[in-house]
């Protein structure tokens, strides 16, 4: 029996590649250094910023706490109006809250709560644990785990919802079933989109 569900933010409940991207470029640009190529993208879409500037910079340990500094000074206010919500992100809350705990675990750090305020999802989520306060980023378990401690819940009775391979591996390392969102090629069982997770928890 499911009681507890615990969802990604990026690529779960937003779209937020060029939110992503235009964030950490305005960080390159103010160090005097050209935007991400593609794989970089991609890594920025998935990776805390901690692991994302410890790959970038991994032989320039000054630059790397550069980069670190320069994002806490940034105002990530800007960044916000390029997210945008999946399909009917606020009635699939609606719904799944009548069932179920609901939660939010991401690899986001200072945005976790600020994304939770501005797009007024804390009418549904109980919780939100993002990378910071000594947690470590996913594909670690630790914000898995406290959110099943903030839940109260047992990990055999909470699904994880996510679109990344360190979301699935973070889920693995914490005993939670995990759902894939939107990324065929994760070798779990899993929905195309959002709108089709009630349906989906309904028949397991």
């Amino acid at each position: 029996m499911i009681s507890a569900v615990i969802f990604d933010c990026d690529g779960v409940l937003f779209d937020s590649w060029r939110a992503n991207v235009a964030f950490y470029n305005a960080i390159l640009e103010r160090l005097g250094l050209p935007s991400m190529n593609d794989e970089w993208e991609r890594h920025a879409h998935t990776m805390a910023t901690s692991q994302l500037f410890e790959a970038m910079f991994a032989n320039d340990s000054e630059l790397r706490d550069l980069a670190r500094s320069t994002a806490r000074q940034i105002d990530y206010g800007p960044f916000y109006e390029l997210m945008e919500p999946v399909e009917g992100l606020h009635d699939v809350l609606a719904s799944l809250q009548q069932t179920y705990r609901l939660a939010m675990a991401s690899n986001r750090s200072r945005t976790a709560k600020g994304v939770v305020f501005r797009f007024r999802l804390e009418a549904y989520l109980l919780h939100t644990v993002g990378v910071g306060d000594g947690i470590r980023p996913k594909p670690h378990p630790d914000m898995l785990l406290v959110c099943l401690e903030k839940l109260n819940t047992a990990a055999a009775e909470t699904v994880f919802v996510g679109d990344s391979h360190s979301d699935r591996e973070a889920a693995r390392a914490a005993g939670i079933r995990f759902i894939a969102c939107g990324n065929p090629s994760l070798d779990a069982p899993g929905v195309s989109t959002l709108r089709e997770l009630p349906s989906f928890l309904a028949s397991r």
